[in-house]
């Protein structure tokens, strides 16, 4: 069974492929707060895409809330993006 880290990091290298794409569990540092969740409730994810050249950053964050759909919305508490242009 897949971690959610590896899910979301699936996702994104289905929906951006051949980009440079990262995702990073910072879940630990979350423990106590709300939302926390052992099992990944917090995620910081890098995409480096020529897709977003010419991309305002809520059309950039678009792409990915889209390919990231119900798990998003569902299972992941927090996400920081970080998405630049190669």
């Amino acid at each position: 069974m897949q971690s959610r880290q590896q899910r979301i990091e699936g996702l994104l290298r289905e929906a951006f492929p051949g980009d440079r794409v990262s995702v990073d569990d910072l879940s630990a540092q979350h423990h106590g707060h709300a939302g926390f969740d052992p099992l990944g409730s917090h995620f910081q994810v890098r995409i480096r895409s020529p897709r977003f050249a010419g991309l305002a950053p809520l059309a950039r964050h678009r792409l990915v809330y889209d390919a990231l759909g119900p798990l998003l919305r569902q299972e992941v508490h927090s996400i920081t993006l970080d998405l630049r242009p190669e």
